[in-house]
């Protein structure tokens, strides 16, 4: 039984020029082309005129905010992707569970176990057997119940939950799992923007976005970090493009050049199709992986410089007198602040630095946006915290065209969180789940995605239940992963297709297919909506439009409503049973507990939705400690990168969403037919005596027993930052340790993996010689 998943076909793999522009014609081609042969003109048209508009159904993979005047056409390359992906007409036959086992499901690829179609009946693999068998929903409910039931705490339970539950499914599934007794309730967030809410809650008192859409157009300068929206939010190269339109400057900071952050050909446009395009970055700083802290310090002390040569012209005193705290102690900490160390993190020179300082400074409305390239570093936590006190000198926050803008949550993620989903929500929260429901609902914080992993591989956990994801796939150190799942009594996964946690599972495992966004949803009182809320706070309907794949697939929340009867029965506070028939119900008790939803049931059926409250944003008010902005002090540490080694980041290819495999392409970077490469700079690899084209295996440098490696990767000479490689996300998950985690937010750290890359052949040679050595 393998532990490491297992590769994609890359033997016609063919290595080509990455792409200086993105969308065009191309974007057209690659997405109306494989929408169309899968779903039929008509099926096509449907959903796609439906998606991302007013009274249509959200986008399942991107939380990019929706401007007022919207298009015919408000969807990109891969939303239509994602459509077409989970909207396909193809349902897994029954015949299939008898066919393929347990060991075989192993052997197959992500993209291979996602082809087979859509999922549309409940199938259980009881303990001993290796098939997966068809069953009823009550027979599936009743095996959780009694699972559930007999453990002998709830604690020995986790309830993950990936970013595509919607706010009604999430507020009902976080009040069971609640109500039963524990808050375990890990999530996405933890592996990507875990980092952006802790840093922001403590520094500004919110832990989301404090723009609103239209600041883009109506900022001077606009700083994007850590981010490729080319490939995982396309619809953001309209924003910047219609910033530069009104006169914004734009600098993209990143280890990689990104196609959609050099030139954007908007399909939807003349000059897109025909012309040049419009170019995105007016300044390209090419950072080292780590560098970034260092980076944001730097330009903060220039700014402080600045303001020594020329006293009361550059910072902007009355907001930093009137709403900030902590000044004192960063001019001070700066003052020391090293150059050659920075230059050393970054891998810039001073020059990259002082353009970028020089921008800041003469721009009066800042913008800074960033994802997970900064997210998922070792001092990410601290990083942001930098970013938000650069922000603060010029009082880039709260007015308009300016302040922080973290690309988070996509799908609906953030809204899951503000629904309660989250391990360590406040007392008030749940102060208000009792006052509504009646119940005393545990205080004890539970367990995040990585330590329900650790709890996992101890024994802790005997049942895990996940409302979609793909959780195995998704988090670090793949072997320790899969060990750890396969420890559990019983594993549930809630999805609309197969993935690799379908394979990887407990003792028992049960399948149970949902509906997906795309799809009708008729309960007892009629039909039915959900919504969700995208990056900049907005809250909004989403509405299926076609027919379910089959009657057999339940509605996430009718799923939730069953499980809570079954576990919990029919004679508690909580009226399951209402939920499950009318949407409705469950806004109504979110209107009383979760704040900025008040009246829910009206506002959300006004055509625009509406937009939560944000104090920063808003009134410049922070819900912080000292109820003030926190201007902070944070300690720089350079990530070492040792001799012979390189620092490794994971990253998505174009035809991917998060572990979903579209194809084997990488059309921007100019990958076709497969995905075994590490991306690596010329320089570097003649420094390390490598060669383009040649097969490397990449080991991780850990030093804790277990060898976590990459065998016979293709290497790819490429323009990365020096001393930087980047290999695809999740196969290179297997190289991340489970116990590299982020400062304060424990989340993995995916964004700089010190590596060695190592002849393939000479690992061979080496392991011949020493097995003669042994005999």
């Amino acid at each position: 039984m393998t532990m490491i998943p297992p590769r994609e076909d890359d033997s016609q793999l063919e290595v080509g020029h990455p792409e200086t522009s993105a969308a065009g014609v191309p974007g057209i081609v690659h997405s109306m082309v494989p929408a169309v042969e899968g779903m039929g003109v008509a099926r096509t048209a449907k959903l796609m005129l439906s998606l991302n508009q007013k009274d249509g159904y959200d986008c399942p993979s991107c939380a990019w905010p929706d401007p007022d005047r919207r298009k015919a056409a408000e969807f990109c390359e891969n939303g239509a992707k994602a459509v077409t992906w989970e909207a396909t007409p193809i349902a897994v036959p029954r015949s299939f569970w008898g066919q393929h086992s347990i060991d075989d499901l192993l052997t197959r690829s992500e993209h291979w176990l996602g082809m087979q179609g859509r999922l549309v009946e409940p199938v259980y693999k009881p303990a001993g057997k290796n098939h997966y068998e068809p069953v009823s929903w009550d027979r599936a409910f009743e095996i959780i119940a009694s699972r559930l039931n007999e453990l002998d705490s709830p604690d020995e339970a986790a309830f993950y939950t990936s970013g595509r539950t919607a706010n009604e499914t999430a507020f009902a599934y976080q009040l069971f799992v609640r109500a039963f007794g524990t808050n375990n309730l890990p999530d996405c967030s933890n592996m990507c923007h875990e980092s952006t809410g802790t840093a922001m809650g403590e520094t500004l008192g919110v832990g989301k976005s404090t723009i609103a859409y239209d600041d883009f157009e109506a900022s001077d300068l606009i700083i994007v970090m850590g981010q490729n929206p080319g490939t995982n939010h396309p619809r953001m190269l309209t924003a910047l493009e219609d910033a530069k339109r009104t006169g914004a400057t734009i600098v993209a900071i990143n280890p990689l050049p990104e196609a959609g952050l050099l030139r954007y050909k908007n399909p939807q446009r003349p000059r897109g199709i025909a012309g040049h395009g419009t170019k995105i970055a007016d300044q390209f700083v090419h950072i080292r992986l780590g560098g970034d802290m260092a980076l944001m310090q730097a330009v903060s002390k220039r700014v402080l410089d600045a303001e020594k040569r020329s006293p009361g012209t550059v910072l902007d005193h009355e907001f930093l007198a009137e709403h900030c705290s902590g000044l004192e102690e960063f001019m001070a900490h700066l003052d020391d602040l090293d150059e050659a160390e920075v230059l050393e993190s970054t891998g810039l020179t001073a020059s990259d630095i002082d353009e970028l300082a020089d921008r800041y400074i003469r721009a009066d409305r800042v913008i800074i946006t960033w994802a997970m390239g900064i997210t998922q570093q070792k001092k990410a936590v601290g990083t942001i915290k930098e970013i938000v006190n650069l922000l603060l000198l010029r009082g880039n926050m709260g007015k308009p065209g300016a302040g922080a803008s973290p690309i988070r949550g996509h799908s609906n993620v953030q809204g899951d969180r503000t629904m309660g989903i989250w391990e360590k929500m406040p007392d008030a929260f749940l102060d208000a789940l009792k006052a509504e429901f009646g119940f005393e609902p545990p205080r004890k914080h539970g367990l995040d995605s990585v330590n329900a992993m650790k709890a996992m591989a101890r024994g802790d956990i005997k049942v895990w239940f996940a409302m979609g994801g793909n959780l195995v796939a998704a988090i670090s150190d793949s072997q320790v992963a899969e060990a750890a799942m396969r420890g559990t009594r019983l594993t549930v996964q809630l999805s609309t297709k197969l993935n690799r946690s379908h394979a990887v599972i407990g003792e028992e495992a049960l399948i149970l297919p949902t509906k997906g966004r795309t799809e009708l949803d008729r309960q007892a009182s009629g039909l039915q909506f959900v919504s969700v809320e995208d990056t900049v706070c907005a809250v909004h309907a989403s509405s299926g439009k076609v027919e379910p794949i089959s009657n057999h697939v339940q509605s996430e929340i009718a799923i939730v409503s069953r499980l809570a009867r079954a576990v919990l029965g029919d004679d508690g506070p909580i009226d399951w049973a209402g939920f499950e028939q009318n949407y409705d119900l469950i806004r109504e008790h979110i209107s009383h507990v979760v704040p900025g939803f008040g009246n829910f049931n009206e506002r959300i059926r006004n055509i625009d939705g509406f937009v939560l409250p944000n104090g920063a944003r808003d009134s410049r008010t922070f819900n912080t400690l000292t109820g003030r902005a926190m201007i902070t002090v944070n300690h720089l540490e350079p990530v070492v990168r040792p001799e012979g080694t390189l620092l490794l980041q994971t990253l998505r290819a174009h035809d991917q969403y998060n572990t979903t495999i579209y194809s084997l392409n990488d059309r921007y970077r100019g990958i076709k037919k497969g995905r075994s490469v590490v991306f690596v700079n010329p320089l570097d690899l003649d420094e390390l005596g490598l060669e383009d084209g040649q097969s490397v295996d990449v080991f991780s440098e850990w030093n804790d027993g277990i060898e976590r490696v990459l065998r016979s990767y293709r290497v790819v000479s490429y323009p990365s930052a020096r001393g930087c490689a980047a290999a695809y996300y999740p196969e290179a998950n297997v190289l991340v340790p489970l116990d590299s985690v982020t400062d304060e937010s424990n989340t993995p750290v995916s964004k700089s993996v010190v590596v060695r890359l190592v002849p393939a052949a000479a690992v061979a040679t080496a392991s011949i010689e020493q097995k003669v050595s042994l005999a």
